[in-house]
């Protein structure tokens, strides 16, 4: 298995851009998005085994659009945005919620060792509608459709990440922005919902894919990746 770039850049989530997963999770909807970033040693591809931390089960799944930056650059205006994207694929930015919570900075939640899965192709920005938006994005956990919602409802759009994104840091070829989850995640459930060795979670994307991964404990998932 490959993940469909050989080595990626840096990796820029946003949180909270769906206004209803906001909600879900008691957060005020923001006005600038919740940023964080994941390390190249959380991700893994399409097809591998996702792991379960050994010190925790709230594994969480999150479906996500994930965007390919094209054509790096700083400072750069809204209006020419999408210019700079090369293309979009799946992304799971699966969350281990209580290290998630542990500080107001998610990033211990975010970057535990083969938790980010992407995948499987790249489908370039060409094909798809203007900023991939108004494409239905699902998250399935054991053949169960537990996300189901429209990247129409992104609040900050791809060309409005890109710009605000591009305003604190330089954007490189090769950079991926994942642009938050919809409602449905497992935390919000009552009971809540967690990913567990054994299970199957897909996220897929209409016109981009189907991201499939399973889940298997972290040594497990580990010892199998070194193979």
């Amino acid at each position: 298995f490959a993940q469909p770039f050989a080595r990626p850049g840096k990796v820029v989530c946003l949180g909270l851009n769906y206004r209803a997963h906001a909600q879900e999770g008691g957060y005020a909807v923001p006005d600038y998005p919740a940023i964080f970033l994941r390390t190249a040693s959380s991700l893994l591809a399409a097809g591998e085994a996702i792991a379960a931390p050994r010190v925790s089960e709230k594994l969480d799944y999150e479906a996500e659009l994930l965007v390919v930056i094209g054509k790096g650059g700083r400072y750069i205006p809204e209006p020419a945005a999408l210019a700079h994207v090369f293309g979009y694929t799946c992304f799971n930015d699966a969350s281990v919620r209580d290290f998630q919570r542990k500080t107001q900075q998610w990033t211990p939640g975010k970057n535990f060792d083969r938790t980010g899965a992407v995948g499987p192709v790249v489908v370039t920005a060409d094909e798809l509608p203007q900023g991939a938006t108004g494409l239905r994005i699902a998250c399935r956990l054991n053949g169960r459709t537990v996300q189901d919602a429209s990247t129409a409802d992104m609040m900050v759009t791809v060309a409005r990440a890109v710009a605000i994104i591009s305003e604190f840091m330089t954007l490189d070829a090769g950079d991926l922005i994942a642009m938050g989850t919809p409602q449905g995640v497992g935390h919000a459930r009552t009971p809540p919902l967690w990913m567990k060795p054994g299970d199957t979670v897909e996220v897929e994307i209409e016109k981009i894919g189907i991201l499939r991964n399973t889940v298997a404990a972290e040594d497990q998932a580990l010892r199998s990746a070194a193979e």
